[in-house]
């Protein structure tokens, strides 16, 4: 038997080239918030309209994570991925070209399609195209694409932000071509994953690739488990055939990590972050968005930090880890605006501050595990159906957080509570009011806080576990924890 090698060096190529998915990601949800700001001043938006705009990716996210993991199961992971690269470069242009508020929706909401399409297909083709013991590092690849995809918006939306020219959000939008181009060309030439190969019968097919993606040491083994987990699913997968008993966990999983990953907040960080520096006293919407590139780089710093961990130490001490020290500066930010009055020019500081811990903690447990986990404990057969659960739930709580946070900020917003600063429109002072975010970062510190006693009793432990024995532990029907 020939000696195992720690890396696989195609492996790698392939997860780096796929996960430019998570890059368009992570760009099409991040430069929303530094083109806000203008998209305000340009059409004198409302808080309604902002939302909207905001959330209109949301909505085409969740209908494509609707569709997304049955089309992936029926036509295979890479050609799924390459028809999202192709909306994702068409939804650039057109929001970019956008003449009114609703063409801008409407295009937003295309991009979402392709944003949701893109969330079941990449992490489920790095997952079955990766060896298990390196499986957390490169699925994780996904959402570090997605926080360096939001770090490009920002510097993108820092380099075309122009004070005096409101138009300047139609190239922050434009840019997001060009990355969909690399995901196009560079996926034509990947192959498609061996076990749904496998599992639709290209027998030779699927070897000749599980040969290049696999240790050597393990390919027999592999290919044997793939085989007996796919004779044990003979006929085809049916959406209501995943709700029965054996697959009840799992969706609860998937379900339940998407609902604490999207709850605590983060999204409002990472469409609103320009908008909370001013309320806490930033001038300018340019400055705001150069504080908000700090919050990017650290967000992908962390990622990366995670990747290194996420095979060492486990899913679950990750998820923990991460939870409690969300939950404490989720806690700090609502008292440092609670407190307001007191806080006088400072507040901006601590507020930027306290996002930076925030973030570090996101990024290193829910942010991968919450991709990472729902592609490893699906069966093949189930797997695009369940992804796509997982990345409809995503969605769905993304969307409810979107569209209401300034509503919960202005709902706990009391008599006296208000942030109000003097402001310059045409040449004529004006008090300029906006509601006190304290109150929604309370309710994000307590879901954290909830988080972990969920977490306790339904987080598994996949580190290490080949897919086919995380299936087979379903099978038995035994308790999350004990994985």
């Amino acid at each position: 038997m020939k000696k195992n090698k720690k890396f696989n060096g195609y492996v790698i190529i392939i997860a780096i080239i796929a996960s430019t998915g998570g890059l368009l990601f992570g760009f099409d949800t991040g430069v929303i918030s530094g083109a806000l700001p203008f998209l305000k001043q340009s059409w004198n938006l409302t808080s309604g309209q902002q939302e909207w705009v905001t959330t209109a990716v949301l909505i085409g996210a969740f209908l494509g994570a609707i569709f997304g993991g049955r089309l992936t199961d029926i036509l295979g992971r890479k050609k799924i991925i390459i028809v999202a690269s192709i909306i994702f470069a068409v939804g650039s242009i057109l929001c970019g070209m956008a003449s009114n508020t609703e063409f801008l929706v409407i295009s937003r909401v295309l991009i979402g399609i392709a944003i949701g399409v893109s969330s079941i297909a990449v992490p489920l083709y790095i997952s079955e195209v990766s060896p298990a013991n390196i499986r957390g590092a490169l699925v994780s690849s996904f959402q570090l694409m997605i926080t360096i995809g939001i770090v490009v918006s920002y510097f993108s939306d820092l380099a075309f932000a122009d004070e005096s020219n409101p138009e300047s959000w139609r190239w922050m939008f434009y840019v997001g071509f060009f990355p969909a181009l690399i995901l196009f060309i560079g996926m034509m030439f990947m192959p498609e994953t061996p076990r749904w190969l496998l599992s639709k019968g290209r027998i030779e097919e699927g070897e000749k690739v599980l040969a290049k993606v696999e240790f050597e040491s393990e390919f027999e083994n592999s290919l044997k488990n793939i085989k007996e987990e796919i004779a044990k699913d003979k006929t085809a997968a049916r959406f209501k055939d995943i709700f029965t008993k054996t697959w009840k966990i799992p969706i609860f999983i998937a379900i339940g990590i998407m609902f604490v990953q999207q709850f605590v907040g983060i999204n409002t960080v990472i469409y609103y972050a320009p908008t909370i520096f001013l309320i806490a006293g930033f001038s300018g919407a340019k400055a705001a968005i150069a504080a908000t590139v700090s919050v990017g780089l650290v967000n992908v710093l962390a990622t990366i930090v995670s990747m290194f961990l996420i095979d060492k130490i486990g899913r679950r001490k990750l998820y923990f880890i991460g939870l409690v020290g969300m939950g404490l500066s989720l806690a700090a930010l609502g008292t440092f605006f609670f407190l307001k009055d007191s806080m006088g020019d400072s507040l901006k500081w601590v507020t930027v501050g306290a996002v930076l811990v925030y973030i570090i903690f996101f990024a290193i447990s829910l942010g991968p595990l919450g991709w990472l986990i729902i592609s490893e404990i699906f069966p093949t057969k189930y797997r695009g159906v369940g992804v796509s659960i997982g990345s409809f739930s995503n969605w769905f709580f993304n969307a409810i957080v979107a569209f209401t946070f300034l509503k919960l900020a202005w709902l706990f917003t009391g008599e006296g509570m208000e942030i109000t600063k003097k402001i310059m429109d045409d040449g004529v002072e004006k008090v300029q009011t906006d509601p006190n975010p304290a109150g929604a970062f309370f309710i994000y510190a307590a879901v954290a806080i909830l988080g972990i006693f969920w977490g306790l009793k339904y987080i598994p432990e996949t580190k290490g576990k080949t897919l086919e024995e995380i299936e087979e532990h379903w099978r038995q029907g035994k308790a999350p924890k004990h994985l």
